[in-house]
């Protein structure tokens, strides 16, 4: 509910052409059982009823309207307008479930030495039949330079993440320019400043639809490699070398793949060059393998 004075957590949710699912996602912020909470909503430039539909909820929800500018402009809007001590981040196609901002709140609370922490996901159709889970990797935890090698450990992604104010802010929020890679380019300078923690427990509906990640594969290639060379300052002295080059060399090797699904061959062959010169040892038999199929049109 919105508070007068400073609340415990900040909700943000960026919401563009939502009317269809928005009151899904914000009723469930709502029936949290833990209600020391502000909630924000950023209208990203919707032209359908979003803005309509959020002006419903009254004193609820601070809804703030502004040119479309895309997810993470959204979600910077409502950084900087956060009071709480932390900030939980939600997008307006997924939902909480009831013990979502407890459960985080009091794991933050009790382990100052963590910046952020997520919970297991449910994944769910556009049908809400459940399709799968996004489960905590490992023993919860995660180094820098484990959220480099593999992103996917911050489970549930965004819509799963409570992380304090304080950091999120001096950091900047997201990359604006980063396309399709702002919430890992974020989680990885999460994880350089202090610790992280994953909750066991679903706590998330996460929606999994057709459309629903961007097939710009030019745009998120060069976010995607932009992150990776941005970020190696960050990691441990002794894996900015030979490490860090196996992961950009596999951050290649994937786009080389998607590049042959879309029957792309030459920018397939050319991303795997590259991926040989940056780590022929680290990824030399990964990117021989891919490239006898390209080579031999076969399905990656």
């Amino acid at each position: 509910m919105r508070s007068t004075t400073e609340p415990t957590v900040s909700v943000v949710i960026p919401a563009f052409n939502a009317a269809w699912c928005i009151r899904r996602a914000v009723d469930s912020v709502l029936a949290q059982d833990f209600t020391d909470f502000e909630l924000i909503v950023v209208d990203d430039g919707s032209t359908d009823d979003t803005a309509e539909v959020l002006r419903g909820y009254g004193d609820a929800l601070r809804l703030v309207s502004q040119p479309n500018g895309g997810m993470s402009r959204a979600r910077n809007a409502g950084i900087r307008l956060a009071r709480g001590r932390y900030i939980a981040f939600l997008d307006a196609d997924d939902r909480w479930l009831p013990a979502k901002l407890g459960r985080q709140v009091a794991l933050l609370d009790q382990r100052p030495e963590l910046a952020f922490c997520a919970a297991t996901a449910s994944l769910e159709d556009a049908d809400g039949k459940p399709v799968g889970t996004w489960a905590c990797q490992g023993d919860g935890t995660a180094s820098v330079a484990e959220v480099f090698a593999a992103h996917a450990l911050i489970a549930g992604g965004a819509s799963s993440v409570l992380a304090r104010r304080e950091p999120v802010q001096a950091l900047g929020g997201f990359d604006e320019t980063l396309f399709g890679a702002e919430d890992t380019d974020l989680w990885i300078r999460l994880a350089a400043c202090g610790g992280f923690a994953c909750i066991p427990e679903a706590l998330v509906v996460v929606l999994k639809r057709p459309g629903s990640v961007s097939r710009n594969r030019a745009r998120m290639r060069a976010g995607a490699l932009a992150m990776t060379r941005k970020n190696r300052h960050l990691l441990p002295a002794d894996k900015q070398g030979a490490y860090w080059r196996a992961l950009y060399a596999g951050t290649l090797c994937d786009y080389a793949k998607w590049a042959c699904r879309e029957g792309d061959r030459g920018a397939a062959l050319a991303d795997l060059a590259r991926a040989f010169a940056c780590a022929p040892v680290g990824r030399g038999r990964l990117i021989a393998s891919i490239a006898l199929a390209v080579l031999a049109g076969g399905r990656l």
